[in-house]
């Protein structure tokens, strides 16, 4: 981190010149300065001081937010090759995502394939079927869903997917909560 920068950019966010903090702190203007630069360490009591007449603290000052990853490249991406049931792959799309309220996975099946059969549970899930057809399976029964159609259920007994053709399908399945 650095302190002095970090300083800097706080005391010009509150309109202040170096001059302007300096009195409010009662240190010079050439301490100041050099703090800015990181040419000076100025004490914890002092810098508790500087903070508090910009009308920060030093717990504020030091906290580190990590900017929110909002977009996720194939590079952030985690996928696993299934040859026994699914007969494909699953791709995780965001990192993490079981810390999420919802979990988007990608799912591709080759002909037969099927997904693990996922037990009842809270919340609902999501599909949309990017090509192929796919059979939701939910209990005894099972519906056909095409290319271009999409399913929203609350799952309240086991459920699959199975490729319902002769060629791979692709399905985007979204959980919430996480249950992939």
């Amino acid at each position: 981190m650095d302190i002095g920068e970090k300083l800097r950019l706080l005391r010009l966010q509150r309109g202040l010149t170096q001059e302007d903090l300096a009195d409010r702190c009662e240190l010079s203007k050439g301490f100041i300065s050099q703090v800015e630069r990181n040419l000076a360490s100025p004490s914890i009591a002092t810098l508790t001081d500087m903070l508090e007449c910009l009308g920060s603290s030093l717990s504020a000052f030091f906290s580190e937010k990590t900017a929110e990853k909002i977009v996720y490249t194939p590079q952030d991406m985690f996928v696993k090759e299934d040859s026994e049931n699914i007969r494909g792959s699953i791709t995780w799309l965001i990192p993490d995502a079981q810390k999420n309220a919802m979990e988007p996975i990608l799912l591709d099946m080759d002909e037969g394939g099927e997904s693990y059969p996922l037990p009842p549970h809270e919340g609902e899930e999501f599909g949309y079927v990017l090509s192929g057809s796919i059979y939701l399976i939910m209990g005894e029964k099972k519906t056909r869903i095409r290319t271009g159609c999409s399913f929203c259920i609350h799952p309240r007994e086991t459920h699959s997917l199975r490729n319902a053709g002769k060629t791979r399908a692709r399905v985007l399945w979204v959980s919430n909560p996480p249950t992939f």
